[in-house]
């Protein structure tokens, strides 16, 4: 370790240095040396994962590596093809190594619509507050509230798109306040959704809720949890750096939860049509829960598999010397070694 510890160093002086002005600041034999280093410590990073008195060393290296990875890539320029590879490989990517920040973001909306639920139940006058006399009368009625999306479907798509694209990166955004902003709206939207939940089992019509919340919810729904993902990333930016700087924490951490949030918008389109056109419709209910379980395998098996073959090619690249290109960990959100 401490034979190694001044190349670490040296790197560490090297990211100083270039800041946030990128790799145009560093002298040719400065960028040679940048990447020599990076290759030398990926290479010590691998070996200080195999001894388990070793993993501090391994976080600060983890996170060393991450910074010259995000300095190397700062000074790329964009591609025509920048946007599709994007969606191909890196946000399915980038969601994975962050899964765990996503399935947070969900334990704390299925928190906020468990309260919601239960808390309708015990105080009825709660229930007709928070969804309003004019809504709460409806569902009195036995009548569900969505019928009239269907005289203006174009129009109420596009309406739902917008609202839905502003909830999510609201969402995300507001994670810069501490994660309190997050946190706030994941509890809301848990509580409206739980309070509708109950109304609607009150009064009878469980299947008509869900019927129609199935088709798009399955997109919707996923999309706000890395959305608020994303928001809590900002947190950890803002609050834990761990051995970064805050100002580099937060512009790692904020990365991550801006490639989650861009990630989502073609997620968002989709559901917006599906709630605009496919939910409220008199389709069969098979057929509507058919398309939910549809659009849900389909979105795990894009987030989960996306990204991988691509991976594994250039890691093998990489082992026989063939591809000098900078690659990620999936399992850690670092650079690999």
């Amino acid at each position: 370790m401490a034979k190694r510890k001044p190349y670490w160093d040296r790197l560490e002086e090297i990211i100083s240095k270039a800041g946030h002005r990128g790799v145009r600041v560093l002298a040719y034999s400065e960028l040679q040396e940048l990447g020599l280093l990076y290759r030398q410590i990926a290479a010590d990073l691998a070996s200080v994962r195999e001894d388990p008195m070793s993993q501090p060393w391994a976080a600060f290296l983890n996170q060393l590596l991450a910074r010259a990875h995000n300095l190397i890539y700062m000074g790329q320029g964009a591609r025509p093809s920048g946007i599709l590879g994007f969606y191909r490989r890196e946000f399915p990517q980038v969601f994975r190594r962050t899964w765990n920040y996503t399935a947070l973001a969900f334990l704390i909306f299925l928190a906020g619509g468990l309260a919601g639920f239960f808390t309708s139940l015990a105080d009825p006058s709660f229930q007709r507050y928070l969804l309003g006399p004019q809504m709460s009368d409806t569902i009195d009625r036995r009548e569900m509230w969505t019928h009239s999306v269907l005289t203006v479907k174009p129009l109420a798509s596009s309406a739902i798109m917008t609202n839905n694209l502003s909830v999510s990166f609201t969402t995300f955004a507001v994670g810069i306040i501490g994660g309190i902003g997050t946190v706030y709206f994941l509890v809301l939207n848990g509580v409206l959704i739980g309070v509708i939940g109950a109304a609607c089992w009150q009064a009878g019509m469980s299947l008509q809720l869900w019927s129609f919340v199935a088709p798009h919810g399955a997109l919707e729904l996923p999309a706000i949890f890395i959305a608020g993902g994303g928001g809590l990333l900002l947190a950890r930016g803002l609050l834990f750096p761990g051995q970064l700087p805050r100002r580099e924490a937060l512009v790692y951490y904020g990365g991550q939860g801006v490639r989650l949030a861009l990630g989502i918008i073609p997620v968002l389109f989709v559901a917006g049509v599906l709630e605009g056109f496919f939910s409220p419709s008199y389709l069969p209910v098979a057929a509507k829960f058919t398309c939910s379980a549809a659009a849900g395998g389909l979105l795990l098996l894009y987030l989960t598999q996306c990204g991988r073959e691509q991976r594994r090619q250039a890691l093998s690249e990489q082992t026989l010397g063939l591809n000098p290109k900078i690659l990620v960990d999936d399992r850690r959100g670092q650079p690999a070694g």
